[in-house]
């Protein structure tokens, strides 16, 4: 979501911000369904090994996706208040949800396009093309993820199939 200042040259947008691994990632408010706690997974027999399996949300099957799985990336050791603060972020690509786990969410932040800069080549994680770009906070980046690459149309079409 792009929100023109008083001033008409700065672009900002509201990203929900969650943590994977090492990692702190982010993804347009604007994709975000809502935030919910860990629920408990049923296995899909033969299912992609990134998908964990589906749950019901209100009478909705949701497909659950370990991007962990997905990307190799290393599972945060987490403290008692990292339990309380994980889950899935439903996510909402272009009409379909699914569900990702996440180690810890974080929080709703507010960057500036003119902060994004392009990933760095050589990312360790998530490939970078899966990245719109990175933002610096202190010591730290941000990563841009852009759900709609996550995942090529073949792959959405079966984890559509899942919710059969």
């Amino acid at each position: 979501m792009a929100i023109r200042s008083d001033a008409g040259k700065t672009d900002s947008r509201q990203l929900v911000t969650f943590q994977l691994g090492e990692e702190l990632y982010g993804v347009n408010i604007m994709d975000v369904k809502e935030i919910v706690r860990v629920q408990e997974i049923r296995t899909i027999p033969n299912a992609p090994v990134y998908v964990e399996g589906i749950f019901n949300l209100r009478s909705e099957i949701i497909p659950i996706i370990n991007l962990h799985k997905r990307f190799h990336i290393r599972k945060l050791v987490k403290s008692e208040e990292d339990e309380l603060l994980g889950g899935f972020v439903i996510l909402d690509i272009d009409g379909m949800k699914l569900g990702v786990i996440i180690d810890r969410i974080s929080r709703v932040v507010a960057i500036q396009q003119e902060d994004v800069q392009p990933p760095p080549q050589m990312f360790s994680g998530i490939g970078a093309e899966y990245i719109q770009g990175v933002v610096r906070q202190g010591e730290e980046y941000l990563i841009l993820l852009d759900i709609r690459d996550l995942f090529n149309p073949r792959e959405l079409q079966k984890i559509a199939e899942l919710r059969r």
